[in-house]
């Protein structure tokens, strides 16, 4: 079982508001204003920035900002959220004419902002990104009515799918998680869905741990990355004992200071510290819902 007092003594002395709002409110405190946190990084139009992704401080409305914003609506669930559907909005509007996303766009600021961010191509669509978030975009849609309906997710996904069936291989340990967990959210009202991530998932190694390429010395996918939801197909694609033995290695993580870190770098010394937060939330809730809390 985990110590919560030590989790909580270590979210008030290192983590920002919006992930202590977070942990309060994914171990029962359902009064925690998660919301009025996150829309602090909220810019007019429905995008997010100003930091929401620890290595991306710029205030510029950003396609990741969007993943962390829908990380939240997401355990707010099942309570749907009207911000979901102006986000839903802002994606829309920011869409490349191929249908995808672009992986980041130009920053006023550089500063604390990660190389990759800095230097991506706003005209160029990214699979990793588009399937990364309207993979987030399928689960919600599951309790909202308004994100399940929008134009935006129906053209997302048809980019995502028609790139996914043109993969000959993993590719990007990034990219290939992303699409995986695009495949699997969309497994249940998606045509192709199921036989793309049986095709797709093929190409797991035996261990299910991938070396993430570019990333810091020993930076990997393990199978909670790829699949940290019990009961869903892309679940079922890790032996069970393999998941055991991570959901132990996870539990076992904590520091002795009460919280998680991440296994790459961060890019100001505010982002550290903002990830170790964001961490220690995603490891309670992966530990909470694989009933290991």
């Amino acid at each position: 079982m985990l110590d919560h007092a030590k989790i909580h003594g270590f979210m008030q002395a290192h983590a920002r508001l919006l992930d202590r709002r977070r942990y309060a409110y994914v171990t029962g405190d359902r009064t925690a204003d998660v919301r009025g946190a996150l829309a602090a990084y909220r810019n007019p139009g429905g995008g997010y920035g100003s930091g929401l992704e620890p290595d991306l401080r710029d205030v510029t409305g950003q396609p990741v900002a969007a993943l962390h914003a829908f990380e939240v609506f997401e355990e707010l669930a099942p309570e749907p959220v009207p911000e979901t559907a102006a986000l839903c909005d802002w994606l829309g509007a920011i869409t490349l004419p191929d249908g995808g996303l672009p992986f980041a766009f130009p920053v006023r600021d550089p500063a604390g902002v990660a190389p990759f961010f800095a230097s991506a191509d706003p005209a160029a669509s990214s699979l990793h990104m588009t399937a990364m978030l309207a993979a987030c975009a399928h689960r919600i849609a599951a309790w909202d009515k308004a994100v399940r309906d929008h134009p935006w997710l129906a053209t997302a996904t048809a980019y995502a799918m028609s790139r996914i069936r043109e993969m000959d291989g993993p590719g990007h340990a990034l990219e290939y998680r992303y699409s995986l967990q695009f495949l699997d959210a969309a497994h249940d009202t998606e045509e192709g869905a199921p036989a793309e991530l049986r095709r797709l998932g093929a190409f797991l190694p035996e261990s299910g741990i991938m070396p993430v390429e570019g990333g810091t010395e020993g930076e990997v996918m393990r199978p909670l990355d790829f699949a940290p939801r019990p009961d869903r197909p892309l679940r079922a694609l890790f032996p069970a004992a393999a998941v055991e033995a991570e959901l132990d290695a996870l539990a076992s993580g904590q520091r002795p200071d009460g919280g998680w870190t991440v296994d790459w770098s961060a890019y100001s010394p505010a982002g550290e510290l903002e990830w170790r937060g964001w961490a220690t939330v995603r490891a309670v809730e992966i530990l909470r819902v694989n009933g290991r809390s």
